[in-house]
């Protein structure tokens, strides 16, 4: 499971033989841009990420990323992957 908004450069979606490419449960563009990959910024940037809002189409996401964990192993590959999986063990 790819978790963010944007491909990354130089990767082919093909050689990455990924399953699924959820782009609606990363951090918005505003959050991703004002972070930009800083360490120092980490802390912040994850209660912000966590205070997004979470409109219906996040939410089924959210969802469906559990609902797949339950059922096999579930592989996050995204820059906030910590994050993400404190989200879905929050549901």
């Amino acid at each position: 499971m790819f978790v963010d908004r944007r491909w990354p450069c130089g990767f082919s979606k093909a050689r990455a033989a990924v399953d699924e490419w959820c782009k609606v449960i990363s951090p918005s563009t505003e959050l991703r841009q004002w972070s930009a990959h800083d360490p120092s910024r980490f802390e912040v940037s994850a209660r912000r990420y966590r205070a997004e809002p979470l409109d219906l189409e996040r939410a089924e996401a959210l969802e469906h990323l559990r609902a797949v964990r339950r059922h096999r192993v579930l592989t996050l590959l995204t820059a906030p992957s910590a994050v993400l999986a404190d989200v879905l063990n929050d549901g």
